[in-house]
């Protein structure tokens, strides 16, 4: 394996999965900041911001998993405004994707692969104009599942069709898990990067040996993503992963997408959990990293809506 190995060297990429101290940083010098994940709609981020402020906990980023597409306009703009009086960052799904659509792959035993995929030209420009709906609300980061969508969009932000300041947040579904692939999404235009929810300490260090991205990390991962509940692990994430998202789901909890008012209420139930449980995570991390550094609301860098 020596050969293997060196040759990954020479391609700038790390040999093997050591868990080595990642020196990068936020353009503020921080090592990480807090998302809070799944906040489906104004009423929800009202609740999760009254949550936040009442357990003062800095979160810097806000994500929403339905899509634009499930907002009507007025709630587009609310959320948007919401966003930009609060200095934090609202991170909208760009959606449809194949999971939603008509095909049967993306349910069959073998094909959930394919179920964040988009399905044929016509769901790449559904998905392409939900984004720009999106960024025309004031909302300056979407998540984005697909490869090809990804390096669109990107052209699409350099010819001037989006905004330049949007930044594309790459979703744990697009599921890329190791150094080399992490970086054609840098390569593609991903301005940070979800990675897949089990990586062990080792290999989140060697996917930041590979890449400048920032690194989102579930320290507590949603059922269907395996339910990983890792706390008392954020410490090491940090000082391995950093720049990171030190991001916060929730176990034992209801799969709610789409999400609509029909599932406000719980929604909001789920939004002030992951806060509370977001209190609990950085209490450890001071604990067991007291150094650990962390951005203000409005750093720089952040993709606070321009609403």
């Amino acid at each position: 394996m020596h050969q293997t190995r060196e040759f990954l060297r020479s391609q700038g990429l790390p040999a093997d999965d050591s868990p080595v101290t990642s020196a990068k940083r936020f353009p503020d010098g921080a090592q990480y900041r807090v998302e809070i994940p799944s906040t489906e709609g104004p009423e929800v981020l009202a609740a999760v911001l009254d949550e936040i402020a009442a357990r003062q906990v800095v979160v810097h980023r806000i994500s929403q998993g339905s899509g634009g597409m499930l907002l009507t306009d007025d709630e587009l703009a609310r959320m948007a405004a919401t966003g930009a009086a609060h200095d934090v960052e609202l991170s909208l799904f760009a959606r449809p994707v194949a999971g939603w659509d008509t095909g049967a792959m993306a349910t069959a035993p073998a094909g959930g692969s394919v179920a964040a995929q988009a399905r044929g030209t016509e769901q790449v420009v559904h998905v392409l104009e939900d984004i720009r709906r999106t960024a025309e609300a004031g909302i300056r980061s979407v998540l984005i599942t697909d490869l090809g969508v990804l390096a669109i969009a990107a052209r699409m932000r350099t010819a001037g069709d989006l905004p330049p300041d949007l930044q594309f947040k790459i979703s744990v579904q697009m599921g890329l898990a190791n150094p080399a692939s992490v970086r054609i999404a840098e390569d593609l235009g991903a301005d940070t990067y979800n990675v897949p929810t089990d990586l062990s300490i080792g290999q989140l260090a060697a996917i930041r040996q590979a890449t400048d991205l920032p690194l989102d990390v579930y320290v507590e991962a949603p059922d269907d993503m395996g339910g990983f509940v890792r706390h008392f692990e954020i410490a090491e994430i940090v000082r391995v992963a950093a720049p990171v998202h030190v991001k916060f789901g929730l176990r034992n909890a209801p799969n709610i997408y789409p999400a609509g008012t029909h599932l406000t209420p719980t929604a909001i139930a789920l939004g002030r959990e992951r806060v509370r449980r977001a209190r609990i995570g950085l209490d450890l991390l001071a604990r067991h990293a007291p150094a650990a550094t962390t951005s203000a609301l409005g750093a720089k860098g952040l993709a606070v809506p321009a609403a």
